[in-house]
């Protein structure tokens, strides 16, 4: 089953007076790359969160916030630098003196000056909520890969249409390349006599080797048994359980491989036409496996 990268979710879990919020997005990636916004005082909970997030996708670019509400005080404890206070007021005091200064010292311009209350995390409080962030988390992880999988199917309706079409084009080259060596033959026979006017008589036995040995040089049957195996393969991969996105575009480039080699043996005009047109299909496919984990 086809999953795509692109997806969003947003739960909430609520337990008494605790609120726990995530919210995630996922875009495409070519490895799993995790951006975390945690509550201030939990940032020792960050492995555990990037741990549980890796059990459920393998590939893609996933921003998470987390908020916990009237919680983040309750992980981090306050200390007070007494030291510094003191030698601040003091200063303030005997600087009010020698300037002549009405006013007294206030709270505010204490809380003002940097690294006299400093917020200290609470490791301990933090481990206390995981129980109901692991919950919150999981079930928005849920509901992301429900999404992923919803618009997975859609893109997988439209690799299938693709493919058909792909077949059906493949089978045309092939009855196109049947009469090849018949089209060699005439087609030298024409030629030379066209150059000798007559004059010369013409080997039945020469021009029927040199035919065979020029629709040689183009056949291409082994590319349409690989570009038919190729399709296979990647019918399988769209319906297989594990992650499909990087096979599938390791079988475009073999695809694209095999079709380039079949324009360049073949020079017929309508087999060079259908060869566009199989590698325009190959660069649509190749946009959408971007997405696909």
């Amino acid at each position: 089953m086809l999953k795509s990268m692109t997806a969003y979710a947003n739960e909430e879990k609520i337990e008494g007076e605790l609120s726990v919020g995530a919210e995630i997005r996922s875009y495409n990636s070519r490895f799993l790359d995790i951006s975390l916004r945690l509550p201030s005082g939990f940032a020792t909970l960050e492995e555990k969160v990037k741990s549980l997030i890796a059990a459920h996708l393998t590939r893609g670019r996933v921003e998470l916030r987390i908020w916990i509400k009237d919680a983040s005080e309750k992980a981090c404890a306050y200390e007070v630098d007494s030291v510094k206070a003191n030698a601040y007021v003091s200063a303030l005091r005997m600087l009010r003196v020698d300037l002549n200064l009405p006013g007294e010292v206030t709270l505010d311009h204490l809380m003002s000056v940097p690294g006299i209350v400093q917020k200290v995390e609470n490791p301990q409080a933090a481990e206390s909520y995981w129980p109901l962030i692991a919950d919150c988390l999981t079930q928005a992880l849920t509901t992301l890969d429900q999404m992923r999988r919803e618009e997975g199917r859609h893109i997988g309706e439209d690799f299938a249409q693709r493919l058909n079409y792909m077949e059906e084009q493949v089978d045309r080259i092939e009855k196109t390349t049947q009469g090849m060596l018949d089209h060699y033959r005439d087609k030298l026979q024409a030629r030379i006599e066209a150059l000798t006017k007559g004059i010369v008589e013409i080997d039945p036995m020469r021009i029927a080797q040199e035919a065979a040995l020029m629709a040689d040089r183009s056949d291409i049957s082994e590319e349409i048994v690989r570009a038919r195996s190729h399709i296979a393969q990647f019918k399988a991969g769209m319906q297989g359980q594990e992650p499909a996105g990087r096979t599938l575009n390791f079988l475009l480039q073999e695809f694209n491989r095999e079709f380039n080699t079949m324009g360049s043996k073949v020079g017929q005009a309508d087999l060079s036409h259908i060869v566009v047109g199989l590698k325009a299909e190959i660069e649509k496919l190749r946009e959408q496996v971007q997405n696909i984990e």
